[in-house]
C-alpha cells in the first residue's frame, strides 16, 4: 500500500497561477472577516441560505433529490421525510449543523470520521453507517449512449482503515508544521480520501462536509454564508475532470494533485467573490437604504432572466415579502418584464429584451 507525507508539499514550486489564487484568496479572507466583525447581524438570512444550498447542492451531486419546497420545510423541520432520499437529505443537514456550530472541536481523526459518517446515513437505517467498507467498490462513470466504465479503482477493503489512519496523521503533522498552506493541503487531503473511498456509500457527500470542516478550522468561513457545495455543483463536470487528472498513478504514489488543487482553490475564490457581491460593500456599493434600492441594485447587475427566488438569495439583507414587492414595483415601472406565472415565473429587466 501507498505511503503518504504531506510534508514533502513544503518541498514543491508550485505554479504562479496557484500562487496568486492562495493570494487573492487571503486578500478577501482579511476583508470578510473585518465585514464580519463590523456587521455580523446582517449575515444571518445569508448563513440559513447556505446551509440549504448546501444540503440541496451536494445531495443533488449525487443523485438524491426532493423538491424545492420540501427541501425548505425538512431543513426548518416542519416535515418529516417521505423516503429515502429525503432521510439522505436530512442526514446531510444533521451533519452539516455539527460542523457549523462544533468545527473547533472534531479533530481529524478516523474514529471522529467514522461518527460523521453514521451521522450521515443513521436516518436511513443503512447497516453500513459509520463502517469501513467490506466489499471492493468502484467509481463509475455513464457515457452519454448508456455504457459504463470503470473510472478509477480505489483502496481495497483490506488497506482502507491503514490508509485513513496514515492521512489523517500526516495531515495533522503537516498542519502542525506550519510549513504548507492549509489552503493547498486541504484538496490533497480530500483528494486522498476520495481516491481510498472508505465507505460504501456518502464517500462524496462526506468529502464536501469534511472540506467545509477544514476550511473552518483554517480560518475561512466564507461556507457558512457562500455554499462551496453549490460551487462546486455548478461546476460538476469540472470538479470530476480535476479529480480524474490528479488521481493518475495514485496506488503508485506517482500522481500529481495539482488540478485538484487548482480547482478547489478556483471555487473557494469564487465563493468570496460572490460574499462580496451579496454584501454589495467592499466595492464601493454600500449597503441601499431602502429595500427597492438593494432590490433594483440587484437587477442592474444581472444578466438575462431570473426567478424571484434568485433575488431573494442575492439581496440577503431583505426579507422575501420586501424582494418581490420591490419586484412586483419594478414591473410595474416598466423597468422589468415578467415572463411566464406561477411557480414558471421569471423576470429580465425591460432593456433586455429590446432587439
Amino acid at each position: 500500500m501507498r505511503t503518504f507525507d504531506y510534508l514533502s508539499l513544503s518541498q514543491k514550486s508550485w505554479d504562479m497561477d496557484i500562487l496568486n489564487l492562495v493570494a487573492k484568496i487571503r486578500e478577501h479572507k482579511g476583508r470578510q472577516d473585518l465585514y464580519i466583525k463590523q456587521k455580523p447581524a446582517e449575515l444571518s438570512r445569508m448563513t440559513a441560505i447556505a446551509r440549504i444550498q448546501s444540503t440541496e447542492a451536494s445531495n443533488e451531486i449525487e443523485g438524491i433529490i426532493t423538491t424545492g419546497a420540501r427541501l425548505k420545510q425538512l431543513m426548518e423541520e416542519k416535515t418529516k421525510p417521505r423516503n429515502r432520499d429525503e432521510r439522505e437529505i436530512l442526514g446531510y443537514r444533521d451533519v452539516l449543523n455539527t460542523i457549523h456550530e462544533n468545527y473547533s472541536h472534531i479533530p481529524i481523526k478516523p474514529s471522529y470520521i467514522l461518527q460523521l459518517h453514521r451521522d450521515l446515513l443513521k436516518r436511513s437505517g443503512l447497516a453500513m453507517a459509520g463502517k469501513y467498507k467490506a466489499v471492493q467498490n468502484y467509481i463509475i462513470e455513464t457515457r452519454a449512449d448508456g455504457t459504463s466504465f470503470t473510472r478509477f479503482t480505489p483502496a481495497a477493503p483490506h488497506e482502507t482503515e491503514s490508509a485513513v489512519n496514515l492521512i489523517c496523521a500526516a495531515y495533522e503533522k503537516a498542519l502542525a508544521s506550519e510549513l504548507i498552506d492549509p489552503l493547498i493541503l486541504i484538496p490533497v487531503f480530500i483528494a486522498d480520501f476520495l481516491c481510498i473511498h472508505p465507505f460504501s456509500d456518502g464517500n462524496g457527500r462526506l468529502s464536501r462536509l469534511m472540506t467545509l470542516l477544514l476550511l473552518y478550522q483554517s480560518g475561512h468561513h466564507v461556507g457558512k454564508y457562500i455554499s462551496i457545495e453549490k460551487e462546486i455543483e455548478l461546476t460538476k463536470d469540472r470538479y470530476y475532470e480535476a479529480l480524474e487528472r490528479s488521481n493518475d498513478g495514485w496506488h503508485e504514489g506517482k500522481n500529481a494533485p495539482v488540478p485538484f488543487i487548482r480547482y478547489m482553490l478556483q471555487i473557494i475564490l469564487s465563493a468570496y467573490i460572490k460574499f462580496e457581491e451579496r454584501i454589495g460593500d467592499v466595492k464601493g456599493i454600500g449597503v441601499q437604504s431602502t429595500a427597492y434600492e438593494i432590490a433594483q441594485h440587484y437587477v442592474k447587475n444581472t444578466i438575462g432572466a431570473f426567478t424571484g427566488a434568485d433575488a431573494v438569495v442575492n439581496c440577503p439583507s431583505l426579507s422575501r415579502s420586501s424582494v418581490l414587492a420591490a419586484l412586483s414595483r419594478m414591473v410595474s415601472e416598466g423597468y422589468l418584464v415578467r415572463l411566464g406565472a406561477g411557480r414558471s415565473t421569471r423576470y429580465v429587466r425591460a432593456d433586455k429584451t429590446e432587439q
